[in-house]
């Protein structure tokens, strides 16, 4: 079970510096209502354990002006790992989540784990060197995979998608770096991306739509992963087929949304159209250029999306919803027809207040995830009290 952070902790004081809630002492006690001799202490240890760093000063409020505080991103780098059915990227960054390097080429999640990580690993190393860094520098590897997982564990449990992979040990791929590792359903992880550094207090809903289609479930500011840690598992939700006939999903199901709705059927409903593409993405490229039937095919599947996310909106009344993925590049065409279902079916209450928008950076926020999830590892309370024992 994890520790409960005290409210004025080394962890909590360091949290309040690096997201920008306080840069200074006094800031600090204000915030945690902490004696100020309890605050300088823990930021004095903070500052010698190299996670904070003091520099200049604020304006004054009537006495001496506040020295500053900011926190170290150079104390270490993380490994951040953003696995898909058809693609791998893998980014090295500092502990504010910055991308120092990276490198990502198509792959197969079939192929199975062993060839998948050994290639996972060859990036690692690839990344590392382009930013000038050595393994012994990395404090924590994060990775998203495009099925459900075992958080505690980083083991996938019978990922529909990813044949081979049930219950492997992601996390041994990486003990040449002697440092935690954190597994996780890759739209959590891209859910975390879209709340930044600085994190949120919202309820979000962050949808991504690629080759499946995945919820990550954003309650007050945390991701919420369920009892066993497949919630938000929206794409093998039931939906009515629009031609009537039933469609089979990689999952022996038929009509699960991402068979009608997903990358996959999108370019088959293309190739049936007679557009001249052999992938999603040039499906999308059409789509954002305007190609008229490809923003009608792309508008359709934003529609029967926005049919299901209606009921989750329904349920759930989250603030605001974040479509990201291959797919949602595509931009205003899947947009629209999300908006127009989930606008004309939800209860006008829950819908009122509701904004619902593409990411800024749906190519990156899989990797900004990654990383954040091994940086909150590592500067988790029990981490944090061990590196200023050292």
């Amino acid at each position: 079970m994890a520790r409960v952070t005290h409210p004025a902790s080394a962890s909590a004081l360091l949290r309040h510096v690096r997201t920008g809630r306080a840069s200074s002492r006094a800031e600090l006690v204000s915030l945690t209502g902490a004696s100020r001799n309890t605050v300088s202490a823990r930021v004095d240890q903070l500052i010698a354990a190299g996670l904070l760093e003091e520099g200049g000063r604020g304006w004054s409020t009537g006495g001496r002006p506040p020295t500053l505080l900011r926190f170290n991103s150079r104390a270490g780098c993380v490994l951040a790992v953003d696995l898909g059915v058809t693609s791998v990227d893998v980014a090295v960054t500092d502990l504010s989540a910055q991308i120092l390097a990276t490198v990502g080429h198509a792959i197969d999640i079939a192929d199975g784990p062993g060839p998948v990580l050994a290639e996972v690993d060859r990036l690692a190393q690839k990344v590392l060197a382009e930013a000038g860094l050595t393994p012994a520098e990395v404090c924590a590897v994060g990775v998203g995979v495009p099925g459900p997982v075992e958080f505690s564990t980083g083991r996938p449990v019978h990922p529909p998608i990813m044949p081979g992979w049930h219950d492997h040990p992601i996390p041994a791929a990486f003990e040449r770096y002697d440092c935690p590792v954190y597994a996780d359903n890759d739209v959590n992880v891209m859910a975390l991306g879209e709340m930044g550094v600085a994190g949120s207090v919202e309820d979000v809903l962050v949808v991504k739509v690629g080759t499946g289609i995945g919820c990550g479930i954003i309650v007050e500011g945390r991701v919420y992963r369920g009892a066993q840690g497949s919630a938000g598992d929206i794409g093998h939700i039931g939906v009515a087929s629009p031609g009537g006939q039933p469609v089979i999903c990689r999952c022996g199901n038929e009509n699960c949304l991402e068979a009608l709705a997903g990358g996959g059927a999108l370019l088959r409903d293309a190739l049936a159209a007679g557009l001249p593409v052999t992938t999603t993405r040039q499906v999308v490229e059409l789509a954002a250029q305007g190609d008229g039937p490809a923003v009608e095919l792309v508008r359709s599947a934003g529609r029967t999306i926005g049919a299901v996310l209606a009921s989750l909106v329904n349920f759930f009344n989250p603030h605001r919803i974040v479509m990201t993925g291959g797919v949602a590049q595509a931009g205003a065409p899947l947009l629209a027809g999300i908006r127009e279902a989930v606008y004309g079916r939800s209860l006008p209450l829950a819908a009122r207040r509701l904004d619902i928008t593409v990411s800024d950076a749906p190519d990156l926020s899989g990797r900004r995830g990654a990383a954040l999830m091994a940086i909150e590892g590592f500067l988790d309370e029990d981490s944090i009290d061990s590196a200023m024992a050292r």
